[in-house]
């Protein structure tokens, strides 16, 4: 019998996922079947009884917005919501806004998988002369988060996903859990991954085939000690969803006509 349940999300799909490029930080808001993707997932939760106490958000408008359009859709609308920087999507440096399929055509589909996938290698760095610099170092919502601007990361692996993270899960998350609370996590792919390796003790070779779909509810079912009693679950119809898996690491392949 679980002691606790926690239901984790990637948001749903952006307007930069349709595009195939690497959003990061660059805020998107969702795409009109990112929309569709949200409204579904709360009508699947609502359909399985789910009432949530608590949820947990980024600060990025995809990952709030999620959370909004599922509320609604299960009549929660009144559940709090916090937004912390500490479970933005991962910031990919100087990859954001290019292509995943080019990249593959330009640097090979391993080298991609790589940088999306791996544990603990970073990309390049991103610099001031990126065209998307400004547009995320000057953002208000980083003004007043829990460091300071300077110390805000300019590019990170996996592993500095899980570093930054973790304060946040064992200072705000965990004690709301134990307290006895329903809590939802809409986060972004990479955060939920690092999430994931860190509840259920995903070793860094193995966390690089580890890939979420948007727009899916993950439950978490854990013990007394935070443990998980069996392996994450996907909600919804499993076809479906290992359809989205497989069209989420086709994005890091060279297209057909291209190869």
């Amino acid at each position: 019998m679980a002691k606790y349940r926690l239901v984790l999300l990637r948001h749903g799909e952006g307007a930069w996922n349709k595009e195939n490029r690497f959003c990061s930080w660059v805020d998107q808001k969702l795409s009109s079947d990112g929309i569709k993707e949200a409204q579904n997932c709360g009508k699947h939760l609502k359909a399985l009884g789910f009432e949530f106490d608590l949820v947990f958000t980024s600060v990025l408008s995809r990952s709030i917005q999620t959370a909004w359009l599922i509320l609604e859709e299960m009549g929660q609308e009144w559940v709090p919501i916090q937004s912390s920087w500490r479970l933005n999507e991962r910031h990919y440096g100087a990859l954001i806004g290019l292509n995943r399929a080019e990249m593959a055509l330009n640097h090979g589909e391993e080298q991609v998988k790589i940088w999306r996938r791996s544990y603990d290698v970073t990309p390049p760095p991103i610099t001031e002369s990126h065209p998307y610099y400004k547009e995320i170092y000057n953002d208000r919502r980083y003004k007043c988060s829990d460091v300071s601007p300077d110390n805000l990361p300019k590019a990170e692996s996996l592993k500095d996903v899980l570093d930054r993270l973790l304060p946040y899960w064992n200072e705000k998350i965990v004690p709301e859990l134990k307290s006895g609370k329903m809590i939802l996590i809409s986060a972004h792919g990479n955060s939920s991954r690092a999430l994931l390796k860190h509840v259920e003790g995903i070793s860094d070779e193995d966390i690089i085939n580890v890939t979420l779909p948007t727009g899916v509810p993950i439950l978490l079912e854990l013990d007394e000690n935070l443990h998980p009693l069996g392996p994450h679950q996907f909600l919804g119809d499993q076809e479906a969803i290992q359809a989205a898996i497989k069209k989420v690491e086709d994005q890091g392949k060279v297209k057909s006509a291209e190869k």
